[in-house]
């Protein structure tokens, strides 16, 4: 069983983040609907970085009408595609400033069959883990202007079930579709903790947490097939909770004053099915230092990425599309 938080932890609980700064990825829809929307009540600028603009918009105009006086402002973001990274971080960079808050959040599971990337990635590792990897790292410079940067990566509890191939992360060999998404929420958990193994050995404020939602009922079973596609939804109806319950402990972990470095936060509950954010388990194979390392140097050889841990120091932040004053 998790260790609970101090009390049940709900949206309410977000402090105050007037002045601050965030990027949600995956944020039309689901949790990264949820925790955009929550962190733009609390009083957040909040990007949502979409796949589809149009899809961003309509999510925009919700929040909009939802919440009084929201600063919300949508960007194009294809995490399959690192030319969309870097195209969606050189918008960032060049409008300048600090970012406090990146979600990385977006995600798809357990596609039927093996597809690629048009870099030619897995898919699932593609969108998951590899373009999160390098838009943070392509986002750095604005992390290490915030006074207290985090970076929140989401996780599953299939990173229990999940192995880092590294002879063959691509899956080439042996493709199914729970053996790439477990791979991959392991990736985001081995990362969170690599990131902050990271920046405590360069002495930055850059605090990286992971987290994972239990059983959530949002659409990103969508390209579930077989009897997946039935049995999913009947559990997660028997046992889940909504998306607004799922994104609370990465919410708890974007915006919470007591948090540990490096930690990783889900529901409380049962098999942490459902419940208030508390610290998660880890399974072994994730609180291995030394695969830390090693997925560290894969994913800087595949996206050509390298975290630049001097960089900062730079103007006001203006969210894309919106101009200076």
């Amino acid at each position: 069983m998790a260790a609970t938080t101090s009390g049940e932890w709900t949206a309410a609980d977000i402090p105050n983040l007037q002045g601050r700064r965030a990027i949600v990825t995956g944020a039309n829809i689901g949790l990264g609907f949820q925790t955009a929307r929550e962190l733009a009540r609390a009083g957040a600028q909040v990007v949502l970085a979409c796949r589809s603009i149009d899809r961003g918009n309509a999510a925009a105009e919700r929040i909009r009408a939802e919440v009084s006086g929201a600063q919300v402002f949508v960007a194009h973001l294809d995490l399959s595609s690192l030319a969309s990274v870097r195209s969606f971080a050189a918008m960032a960079l060049e409008a300048g400033g600090a970012l406090d808050i990146l979600v990385n959040n977006a995600g798809i599971m357990a596609l039927p069959k093996r597809e690629t990337s048009p870099d030619g990635f897995e898919l699932q590792l593609a969108t998951n883990y590899l373009g999160h990897y390098a838009l943070t790292g392509l986002l750095l410079p604005l992390l290490l202007n915030a006074a207290a940067p985090r970076v929140v990566s989401l996780s599953s509890n299939a990173h229990k079930r999940g192995k880092l191939h590294f002879e063959d992360l691509q899956l080439e060999a042996g493709y199914t579709p729970w053996k790439s998404y477990s791979q991959t929420k392991l990736a985001m958990l081995v990362y969170a903790r690599e990131l902050q193994r990271q920046s405590d050995a360069h002495g930055t404020r850059l605090v990286s947490l992971a987290a994972h939602p239990g059983l959530s009922k949002t659409a990103i079973n969508r390209d579930v097939s077989g009897p997946a596609k039935i049995a999913i939804p009947i559990l997660f109806g028997l046992l889940g909770q909504s998306d607004a319950e799922g994104a609370l402990p990465q919410l708890y972990a974007a915006t919470a004053v007591e948090i540990e470095p490096g930690a990783y936060y889900g529901p409380d509950g049962f098999q942490e099915f459902k419940g208030s954010p508390a610290l998660a388990d880890v399974a072994p194979q994730a609180a291995d230092a030394t695969s830390g390392q090693q997925l560290w140097s894969a994913s800087e050889a595949l996206t050509h990425v390298t975290y630049d841990w001097t960089a900062g120091g730079m103007g006001e932040l203006r969210p894309q599309g919106v101009p200076a004053s």
